[in-house]
């Protein structure tokens, strides 16, 4: 593959890094307005004093793109319309009939994960580690697989439990350390989330047939309204001087999710392998993908309502944000030895486990 087409395909990736570098450049266009304590605490003030706010805050002007507007409603609930509409309801039902391969998955991507990253972290909170990067390492543990992942399975697992667990979730491991109500919180996921998400299927019902026709770039989409979502996240953070993120700490952490992605992805192999599991080879795969990937297009959305108006935003998406190459780059290099693996293992054993329709999908993804 030439340098040219690896960096079409890699376009999003290259993407993330270009809107971080322009937030840095100018982050007074994508910044969201309110009051700030020049002493680091962030605040969505209503009534202060104007004494008071001249004394303790300094005000900041909302930019161009009014990102309390544009990003936390129409944003975030156009990934979803999105989301829903290119969902396929008859994969999705079809894909539901694997109860065991999904409560597998369900349990050890919202259960064994994000335990897991908290007893890990517990470790790593007597070091000099960014204790936001950590915060934001446990986000990682705490996000469902992606809604476009290795099988339609995912879509299933992310799809559904992911819209409530994961705020839970998040609220359980990390404390509601969001400005934002908890009841707030829940009311503007189910209308920017859930909402827009029933409506995408709903729409999606009547203009079915000219979708399958022209088959529109439903993901090229969703990464550039999340490209402008992170533009946003990285202009409060640029505009704000008090924060401050060391080279160490990034550099531990990118070598953390690596090592936590290779660690899961084997472990998830060694389960699903053994004699008495009953998966099938293709199973196996869907499991190491499935249970092992985090979504970025369900994470950062869920991100910027549950730590709404939090100063530190942007380093707690930081691990998020690297995750999301990290899975993509590890499942690239894997690519060819699971492919040879999972045709031997299906040439040697009788099938069974998930539809044909599913194993196609799981064979086709390891061909990209």
């Amino acid at each position: 593959m030439g340098l040219l087409e690896r960096l079409r395909k890699e376009w999003f990736i290259l993407g993330i890094v270009l809107v971080i570098a322009v937030a840095r450049l100018e982050p007074a266009v994508g910044v969201k307005g309110g009051e700030l304590d020049p002493h680091g605490a962030s605040c969505r003030i209503h009534a202060v004093s104007s004494a008071d706010l001249k004394d303790n805050f300094k005000l900041i002007i909302s930019g161009p793109l009014k990102p309390e507007i544009t990003i936390t409603y129409i944003a975030v609930s156009a990934i979803f319309f999105n989301s829903g509409l290119s969902l396929k309801t008859e994969e999705l039902t079809s894909a539901l009939m694997h109860v065991k391969l999904h409560l597998f998955v369900q349990i050890f991507t919202l259960v064994f994960f994000p335990t897991a990253i908290w007893l890990f972290l517990q470790l790593l909170s007597i070091t000099p580690i960014n204790e936001w990067l950590l915060k934001g390492l446990q986000t990682v543990g705490c996000m469902p697989p992606p809604v476009s992942s290795a099988v339609i399975l995912t879509k299933a697992v992310g799809g559904n439990e992911g819209i409530v667990i994961t705020p839970l979730l998040l609220l359980l491991f990390l404390g509601s350390s969001s400005s934002v109500p908890f009841t707030s919180i829940f009311s503007q996921l189910f209308m920017t989330v859930v909402v827009p998400l029933i409506i995408g299927q709903i729409v999606r019902r009547y203009i079915k047939d000219w979708l399958e026709r022209r088959k529109p770039p439903f993901g090229a989409i969703s990464s550039c309204v999340l490209l402008m979502i992170i533009y946003t996240t990285f202009c409060d953070t640029f505009a704000n001087p008090n924060i401050d993120l060391d080279k160490f700490s990034l550099i531990i952490i990118v070598f953390i999710i690596f090592s936590v992605q290779m660690s899961f992805m084997f472990l998830t192999f060694l389960f699903s392998t053994r004699n008495n599991s009953s998966f099938t080879p293709a199973d196996t795969v869907a499991i190491i993908f499935c249970s092992t990937h985090k979504s970025l297009t369900l994470g950062i959305p869920m991100l910027k309502i549950v730590f709404a108006g939090y100063e530190h935003l942007s380093l707690i998406s930081v691990p998020l944000l690297i995750y999301h190459p990290a899975q993509i780059l590890l499942g690239s290099l894997l690519v060819p030895t699971i492919k040879s693996w999972m045709v031997s293992r299906q040439k040697s054993a009788p099938t069974r486990g998930i539809l044909h329709s599913d194993r196609i999908a799981v064979q086709k993804q390891l061909k990209t």
